[in-house]
């Protein structure tokens, strides 16, 4: 199977952000999707970003058009979310984002009206319906295909930042789950989910491609579900470690992350020299230390074993790749991943409203709607909470 990498703009931007519809009242999750993206059939400015349904009708995805900079992409969803809330507003619907909602429950959901939906729905059963997951998704665009596999190998080594920076989901369906991300346990149960097989190059990406078709597992590249993969239809890089991030200059940290992360080592390409990259088992049990205990995650960073906290390694690459921030002009949106860092990620802030509010989980969701529309700190929240 030949498989063409599309022409892309070197270190380019899209973002995608995976939006809750919840009851202003109850808070739980409303299937209220289909009506939204009628309401902005004729919105003359889905040009410039889209807004569409997913698997699940209690939400919407927000994606930006292809950006220079974050901050261009940053406008796009901004403008995106603004156009969903002419009709949420109005009708009563609050919108939220983490990568699990605090109590809602599978079977109340339904599934979007698609064949690929209930094909996905009819070949996975229980662990389809389960996947009541939100994340963000992030494109950085590369110019040559040949940079491709060793750019995902070696972005492998920072998926544990990505993914403990993104943490939010620490409840699912009313219960204390214990890890900082349950969402990146779930979804990985899904048949092309998960990290990324190792390969060399796009000649073996394209053989993968000829088994998997070729047996029956999927129809095409677009169902491959890595946690980063490679977007040959956009010529991009894509990340889907993250959870859904809470607020709009969360998004905005992370995505400058991802942008930097990818230049800085298409640089070390160009000039030749080696890509560091960590054993496939080590990769996994980044992940699971990342899901488990978040930004207090201790994490193998190099072939040779060496760990460190997650959050002190972040700080140093912040500092690495401060100069690749400032050419890019998104130096501004990543100090984002110190405040971060010095305020704590979603799931953390998550368990502190609900520890105050004696555990119920509705005063969670009542935050994180408020932190989606306004991004209050976390302090303000406690304060203003009866």
């Amino acid at each position: 199977m030949t498989v063409p990498f599309a022409t892309s703009a070197r270190s380019s931007v899209g973002l995608e952000w995976e939006i809750m519809l919840a009851d202003g009242e109850s808070g739980d999750l409303l299937p209220r999707a289909p009506e939204v993206l009628a309401a902005l059939e004729d919105d003359s400015t889905l040009e410039r970003y889209t807004v569409t349904g997913e698997l699940l009708t209690n939400t919407v995805e927000v994606t930006s058009g292809v950006g220079d900079t974050v901050a261009a992409a940053v406008d796009d969803i901004a403008d995106a979310i603004a156009a969903v809330r002419t009709f949420t507003d109005p009708a009563g619907i609050d919108l939220l984002c983490a990568g699990s909602h605090p109590f809602a429950q599978w079977y109340h959901q339904s599934v979007t009206d698609k064949t690929r939906y209930h094909k996905l729905i009819e070949r996975t059963q229980w662990w389809g319906r389960n996947m009541m997951i939100w994340g963000i998704h992030v494109h950085v665009g590369v110019e040559d295909v040949n940079k491709v596999f060793p750019i995902i190998n070696a972005l492998s080594v920072y998926l544990p930042h990505l993914q403990a920076l993104s943490a939010s989901s620490p409840f699912w369906a009313g219960d204390r789950t214990g890890y900082a991300s349950n969402r990146a346990l779930v979804f990985q149960q899904l048949p092309t989910a998960g990290l990324p097989w190792p390969l060399e190059d796009w000649t073996q990406f394209e053989g993968y491609l000829d088994d998997m078709v070729g047996t029956g597992v999927m129809e095409d590249a677009t169902e491959v579900r890595w946690d980063i993969r490679p977007a040959p239809r956009w010529g991009t890089i894509e990340v889907r470690a993250c959870d859904g991030m809470s607020t709009l200059p969360e998004l905005a940290a992370v995505g400058a992350l991802v942008q930097v992360l990818v230049e800085h080592l298409s640089r070390r390409l160009d000039e030749g020299l080696p890509l560091e990259t960590i054993q496939p088992w080590f990769t996994r049990e980044n992940k699971w230390r990342a899901a488990r205990y978040g930004l207090d995650a201790r994490i193998i960073v190099d072939h040779l074993g060496t760990q460190r906290l997650v959050s002190e390694h972040l700080r140093e690459t912040l500092d690495e790749v401060a100069d690749i921030a400032v050419e890019l002009k998104c130096a501004r949106e990543l100090e984002g991943i110190d405040t971060i860092l010095t305020q704590g990620a979603s799931y953390a802030r998550q368990l502190a409203v609900a520890d105050a509010a004696d555990g119920d989980l509705r005063e969670v969701v009542r935050h994180l709607v408020g932190e989606f529309r306004s991004g209050p700190t976390l302090r303000e929240h406690l304060a203003s909470a009866p």
